[in-house]
C-alpha cells in the first residue's frame, strides 16, 4: 500500500533557519524565546507604526499582539517590527510637515528592508494615519508576498456645544480666532474637546479615505477597517488578520492577485463617491507604480466625472467616519455603486470576490442618513477634477468638495511659501475674489509637498472659504474644503509655469473646460527665470528632493528601468534640467 506523500513546503524563512550553516541565526532566534517548533513554523512579520506622539497610531501596539495571536493560532510564528509615523495634524503649518510625504517612502522602504532582511514568509501591516496607510499598500505591492493590511481605525468625534467636531474644526477655529470671531476661551474649548482618544482624524480626510481604498483594492477585508479605534471589536479584527495572513501563505495568495487595474478604478470611484481626500490620487498613483499597474492622473477624471457624491461626510458634509460605520460602513457605499454599475467585481485578500464580500456584509442601518442612494445623490459628480492648461501642463487636482461652483477667475496673490500665505490671511490681506498662489511647496521644492490646511482652514474661519481660490504645487489635507487646486505639475522648483506668475496676473480655473490657465505672457518671462537655491542641502529631505518625481506620477522616488510601458507620457529622466523641461512644456 502506497502512502500519500505530503509535499514539503519551501519557505522564504528557510534561508535563515535551516541547515548547519544557519546555526548562528537559530542561536539568536532562540535567545528571543523561540523553541524548535516555533522556528520551524512560517515566520510572519507583524509591522506597525505605533507611536504615542498622537492618537492616530496609539492603539497599534495592542492590535499587533492580537494579530500575533492570530498568526500563532493559524500555525505561524509572528515577528514584530515597528516603523515610523509623522503626524500631519501636529506637523501641519510647520517645517515639520515637510517630513510627512517623505515618510511614506521611508516607511515603505523600512518595511521592505525588515521583511526581506529576515526572509520572512508573510506579513500583517497595521497602519494608522495618512502616510502609513499608502505605505502599507506600497510595501505589500513591492514585496508581493502573502499579506494583509489593517487600518487601526478612526477616532471618535468630539462634542462642542452639542455639535460633533473633529480636528478640522480646530484648524478652522484658529482662523475664526485670528479674525476676532471667537475669543481665547472658545478656541481652547474647541481644542480640548475635538480629539477624545485613540484613532486617526475623524472625517473623510486622508486616513479614512485611504482606509476605504485599502478595502476596495482588496488588501483589507471588507468591514474591518471601518471598526473605530477604540471599539472592542478591533482586537478581534486584528486577530482575524493574523489568521488571514497565514491563509494567504498556505494558498499562495499574493497582493499582485488583487491589485488589478479594475481594483484601482474601483478605488478611484469610491474616493469620488465619498468626496474623499485628493491625496488619494497621489497615493493610488504611487501604489500602482509599486504594483506595476498602468495608472495615470487622467484616469481619475472619468472616475470622478461619472460618479455622484453619495456620502455626506466631513469636510464638506455633516458626518464623521464613526457615523458612517454606524450607518453600515464602506460596504453600503460600495453596494450603491455596484447597483449603479460603477464597480467591477475583483479578487480580495480573503479569497472571495469583492461582490461576495459585499453580499456578506451587514445591511445598512435602518433610517441612516449618511449615505444616499443614486437617485438622491448629494452632487452629480465626484469631489475632484483633473485640470490642465498653461499653468499645469502635466496636470493638477481641483478639489470640489464643500461648494457648488465650478469656476473662478481672479487676480493672483503670489506667495513663496505656506508661512507667507498664512500670515497674509491672518493679517486680513486676502480679499474676496483673490486667487492665492502658494509655490515652491512641491515634492522637490518644499521639499516634501506640504499640505496647506493651516491656510485653507484659516480662510474658512474668516468666512472666505467660498469666495477665495487657492492654487499650489503643494497638497491639501483631506480636511480642506473650498475652491482649491493642488499638485500643480511641473512644480515651481523644477521650472513649472507656476514659477513665472506675478502678483495681479489673471488666473482662470474652470472644472467645465478642465483648465487652469493665465493670460499672462509666461514665455516672455522664461528667459529671466532662475531656480531658487535648494532649501535643504543635507539629510533625508535633500536626498528626497534629488530623487522625487512629479506629483502627476505619484511623487515616487524610484523609477523602474522598464517603466516606459506603464508610465504616463510626462515621465522625464531626473537628469533633465528644469529649464529644458519647462521650455519644452510651455513652448508646446
Amino acid at each position: 500500500m502506497n502512502e500519500k506523500k505530503i509535499p514539503i513546503r519551501t519557505l522564504r524563512s528557510d534561508a535563515i533557519k535551516t541547515g548547519p550553516d544557519r546555526a548562528p541565526a537559530r542561536a539568536m532566534l532562540r535567545a528571543t524565546g523561540l523553541d524548535d517548533e516555533a522556528i520551524a513554523r512560517p515566520m510572519v512579520a507583524i509591522v506597525h507604526s505605533w507611536s504615542n506622539v498622537s492618537p492616530c497610531n496609539l492603539n497599534l501596539r495592542e492590535l499587533a499582539e492580537a494579530a500575533a495571536n492570530g498568526v500563532r493560532a493559524a500555525g505561524g510564528t509572528p515577528v514584530e517590527f515597528n516603523t515610523i509615523a509623522v503626524t500631519d495634524g501636529i506637523a501641519m503649518g510647520t517645517s515639520g510637515m515637510r517630513a510627512s510625504l517623505v515618510s511614506r517612502e521611508l516607511i515603505t522602504d523600512s518595511i521592505e528592508l525588515a521583511v526581506d532582511g529576515h526572509c520572512l514568509d508573510a506579513m500583517v501591516v497595521l497602519c494608522g494615519c495618512d502616510k502609513t496607510i499608502p505605505a502599507a499598500a506600497m510595501a505589500l505591492a513591492r514585496l508581493n508576498i502573502p499579506g494583509v493590511a489593517l487600518y487601526g481605525g478612526s477616532i471618535a468625534h468630539g462634542n462642542h456645544n452639542g455639535c460633533p467636531i473633529t480636528v478640522q474644526e480646530v484648524f478652522e477655529a484658529v482662523g475664526a480666532h485670528g479674525a476676532g470671531k471667537i475669543d481665547d476661551a472658545e478656541l481652547e474649548d474647541v481644542e480640548r474637546h475635538a480629539c477624545p482618544g485613540a484613532g486617526a482624524c475623524g472625517g473623510q480626510f486622508t486616513a479614512n479615505t485611504m482606509a476605504m481604498v485599502l478595502t476596495t483594492l482588496g488588501l483589507s477585508p471588507v468591514g474591518l477597517n471601518d471598526i473605530p479605534a477604540t471599539a472592542p471589536e478591533k482586537l478581534a479584527a486584528a486577530h482575524r488578520c493574523g489568521e488571514l495572513a497565514m491563509e494567504c501563505l498556505n494558498e499562495n495568495r499574493r497582493p499582485s492577485d488583487v491589485l488589478t487595474p479594475a481594483a484601482f478604478h474601483n478605488a478611484a470611484r469610491m474616493v469620488a463617491a465619498t468626496a474623499g481626500s485628493t491625496n488619494a490620487v497621489l497615493h493610488l498613483l504611487a501604489i500602482a507604480h509599486e504594483a506595476r499597474v498602468p495608472l495615470t492622473i487622467e484616469d481619475f477624471e472619468p472616475a470622478s466625472a461619472k460618479t455622484p457624491v453619495i456620502a455626506d461626510l466631513k469636510p464638506g458634509g455633516r458626518y464623521s467616519a464613526v457615523e458612517l460605520t454606524a450607518a453600515g460602513g464602506t460596504a453600503i457605499v460600495a453596494r450603491e455603486l455596484r447597483t449603479a454599475g460603477m464597480l467591477t467585481d475583483t479578487p480580495t485578500v480573503t479569497g472571495r470576490s469583492l461582490f461576495a464580500e459585499l453580499d456578506a456584509a451587514p445591511a445598512a442601518t435602518e433610517g441612516q442618513q449618511v449615505v444616499r442612494d443614486m437617485a438622491h445623490a448629494l452632487k452629480p459628480r465626484g469631489g475632484y477634477s483633473i485640470l490642465y492648461g498653461n499653468l499645469s501642463p502635466e496636470g493638477c487636482i481641483l478639489k470640489l468638495a464643500g461648494h457648488g461652483r465650478l469656476s473662478h477667475a481672479g487676480p493672483a496673490r503670489v506667495f513663496e511659501s505656506e508661512e507667507e500665505a498664512f500670515a497674509a490671511v491672518q493679517a486680513g490681506k486676502i480679499r474676496s475674489g483673490d486667487v492665492m498662489v502658494i509655490r515652491n511647496e512641491g515634492p522637490a521644492g518644499g521639499p516634501g509637498m506640504r499640505e496647506m490646511l493651516a491656510v485653507t482652514a484659516a480662510l474658512v474661519g474668516r468666512g472666505l472659504g467660498n469666495d477665495v481660490a487657492l492654487i499650489t504645487d503643494g497638497r491639501f489635507s483631506g480636511a480642506t474644503h473650498g475652491f482649491m487646486v493642488g499638485h500643480i505639475a511641473p512644480e515651481a522648483a523644477r521650472g513649472g509655469p507656476i514659477a513665472l506668475l506675478r502678483e495681479g496676473d489673471a488666473i482662470f480655473i474652470d472644472a467645465g473646460t478642465r483648465e487652469l490657465r493665465t493670460d499672462a505672457d509666461l514665455t516672455a518671462r522664461r528667459a529671466s527665470w532662475r531656480p531658487a537655491p535648494p532649501k535643504v542641502t543635507r539629510g533625508v529631505l535633500a536626498k528626497y528632493a534629488r530623487l522625487v518625481g512629479s506629483a502627476a506620477e505619484g511623487a515616487v522616488t524610484q523609477a523602474f528601468e522598464d517603466d516606459e510601458d506603464i508610465a504616463p507620457p510626462t515621465r522625464r529622466k531626473q537628469e533633465d534640467s528644469a529649464d529644458d523641461l519647462t521650455q519644452a512644456l510651455i513652448g508646446n
